[in-house]
């Protein structure tokens, strides 16, 4: 491994597909590789230091990004570790044969040996592949953001959300991802326990190497929430190190009590169960915040007095 880190300042924002592919091609020809496994899944791996971030990531959520690079480029930069980002040009399971077998070769060639420590990272569907193929490093950690445990109907046939994904295979090689987690050294999950799909789903993962730490109403933008708090960066630094607990989740995630995402999704939460003592508590908090101006609204709106109804005209016919 190179024992400088590499200077990543590379910019692939507002490149059509075709460009930022080529973009990614040529960072990895400069700081280690980049492979397409067939036409919907790339890997790209930067050598940078001794241990290994593994990322699955979308192509879509990474060309969302500031400068439209997989995630771990921060960490690179920011701790000198190495990265290997898979990236799936679809719908970020990666159930392919192809990445199958990429892995596979890793392993044969004993690729995370070379570490000394290996972290896999994902949210939802990437967090599913997280702990899926992290049985390809034994003693490795995963840190996976509302996991998918499977899209088996037979398993998971209550899930209603990704229909279009059961056709695919998870019931062979990498497939039943709270299985995949038995060699890993330690499994942290994070999901809302009162979202019932992911609740469901990080519930099967029961092995006695995972901890699942409850993120209250943050439902299906926890990742985003995170991501505006700045917890992500010290969520994988813990996680790397081994103190990733409750308690130190607790510190990172005070930090939505200002987060313009989270309020607005607990604000709908209190309207839908009509608890209009609670959500005014909200709104007076959400006036300390960047979005003070629709708190503001909402809270005029719960304090003024409700309108009589009209009376009814009746005409006689």
């Amino acid at each position: 491994m190179t024992e400088t880190m590499p200077v990543l300042d590379t910019d692939l924002s507002g490149l059509t597909v075709q460009d930022w592919h080529e973009g990614l091609d040529r960072i990895g020809d400069e700081h280690g590789y980049y492979e397409r496994l067939g036409p919907e899944h790339a890997a790209l791996f930067i050598d940078a230091g001794p241990r290994l971030l593994v990322t699955f990531e979308t192509r879509d959520a990474i060309r969302r990004t500031p400068r439209a690079l997989p995630r771990g480029f921060d960490a690179v930069a920011r701790s000198g570790w190495s990265l290997l980002a898979l990236i799936s040009d679809g719908d970020g399971l990666f159930r392919a044969p192809r990445v199958w077998g990429y892995v596979d070769r890793l392993v044969d060639e004993g690729f995370f040996e070379d570490f000394e420590r290996v972290l896999f990272y994902g949210h939802h569907a990437g967090g599913y592949a997280a702990a899926a193929y992290s049985v390809a490093a034994p003693g490795a950690r995963v840190l996976a953001l509302r996991p998918l445990a499977t899209l088996d109907p037979e398993i998971a046939g209550w899930d209603r959300r990704h229909l279009g994904s059961r056709r695919l295979d998870f019931t062979s090689r990498y497939g039943y991802a709270p299985d995949m987690v038995d060699a890993a050294s330690h499994v942290t999950i994070l999901h809302d326990p009162h979202h019932a799909a992911d609740a469901i789903h990080a519930a099967l993962f029961r092995r006695s190497n995972v901890t699942s730490l409850r993120a209250a109403h943050a439902g299906t933008r926890l990742e985003q929430i995170l991501d505006q708090a700045g917890a992500i960066a010290p969520l994988l630094d813990l996680a790397m190190e081994d103190r990733l607990d409750r308690t130190a989740f607790a510190r990172l995630w005070r930090a939505r009590r200002n987060n313009a995402a989270y309020l607005r999704g607990l604000m709908r939460q209190l309207e839908s169960a009509n608890r209009p003592e609670q959500l005014a508590r909200l709104c007076r908090h959400g006036l300390t915040t960047p979005e003070a101006q629709q708190f503001a609204r909402k809270l005029e709106a719960l304090s003024a007095p409700a309108r009589p109804a009209s009376a009814a005209i009746s005409r006689v016919g």
